[in-house]
């Protein structure tokens, strides 16, 4: 049976996501442009006679920070080496080689990069098992929008759409609090289709955004960023509001008890679980302004 890996097409990521859907990790659904236009080529697939068989992201963030995800292999061949294979394939892309040697591309040695990753707690001795060592817990809050009630008052604090004259400070802002670059990402992720993009700005500057995105099973909102709560409580109520009563999820990073209040305050519950692990330095994130992730996919 010929293997191949290579990078995969648009079309072929788009497989990818179907993938991750059908393993319950309700990606958005249209999350793929986004994810694409960071690192076009940090998308990976294992072939066997032309048919994809796996699937990996190992999505660069410049030259010291990647994000991987989308690690599935196809049910009907697991248990045959091939999810092991892209993995050590993709890892290598990011400078890490088997053994921990540094990764070369034939005669040019590929800088490792720190990688991080959301584990799903079946799959995270494997992962310590290469080197992925646990930062923090994630934990999925899900249930019915709340119903839109008026919004805690702060005098000075206007919460607007964010239009394409506010990326580039979105982006800044975001820098802050994500720590590496990733404005191609941005740009496309804050114009979802069937979602809503929000920022509260303040004397003149970004102090917090948020985005909520259609899913299969409802909306997600990520990332929910925010000086403070109180910020971190308008913007959820006007994202809620967007899901007009149907289910909405929230990824919170378990350190963040602000943020664990405000989702269970909303009436949402816990429904699922990660941990983030970090293969290399860990970023310093600043948690507590961290009240929902972006995406468990790309960080």
């Amino acid at each position: 049976m010929p293997v191949l890996v290579r990078p995969l097409r648009p079309a072929e990521v788009d497989v990818a996501v179907a993938w991750a859907a059908r393993e319950g990790w309700d990606p958005g659904l249209h999350d793929a442009a986004a994810f694409r236009a960071q690192d076009e080529g940090g998308f990976l697939g294992l072939f066997v006679d032309g048919e994809m068989a796996a699937s990996i992201s190992v999505v660069s963030y410049g030259p010291d920070f990647a994000f991987l995800g989308f690690y599935i292999c196809r049910p009907d061949l697991r248990g045959r080496g091939h999810g092991f294979a892209l993995w050590r394939a993709g890892l290598a892309r990011l400078g890490h080689g088997p053994d921990g040697e540094t990764a070369t591309a034939g005669a040019v040695t590929v800088p490792a990069r720190t990688v991080g990753l959301d584990g799903v707690v079946a799959e995270q001795g494997h992962y310590a098992s290469s080197g992925f060592v646990p930062a923090h817990r994630n934990i999925r809050y899900g249930g019915p929008a709340p119903s839109a009630g008026a919004p805690a008052l702060r005098p000075g604090l206007t919460i607007v759409p964010v239009s394409a004259d506010r990326v580039a400070a979105v982006a800044g802002y975001d820098l802050e609090l994500f720590r590496f670059p990733r404005f191609a990402f941005l740009a496309a992720w804050l114009a979802p289709p069937d979602g809503l993009a929000l920022a509260a700005e303040a004397n003149g500057r970004i102090v917090g955004y948020g985005v909520i995105r259609r899913t299969a099973a409802g909306f997600k909102i990520g990332p929910l960023f925010a000086d403070d709560t109180a910020t971190a409580d308008r913007l959820f109520t006007r994202l809620a509001a967007h899901a007009d009563g149907g289910r909405i999820f929230l990824d919170v990073p378990e350190p963040n008890a602000a943020a664990r209040a405000l989702a269970e305050e909303a009436g949402l519950v816990p429904v699922f679980e990660t941990a983030r692990m970090y293969k290399g330095p860990p970023p310093a994130l600043p948690l507590a302004r961290i009240f929902g992730i972006t995406t468990f996919e790309l960080g």
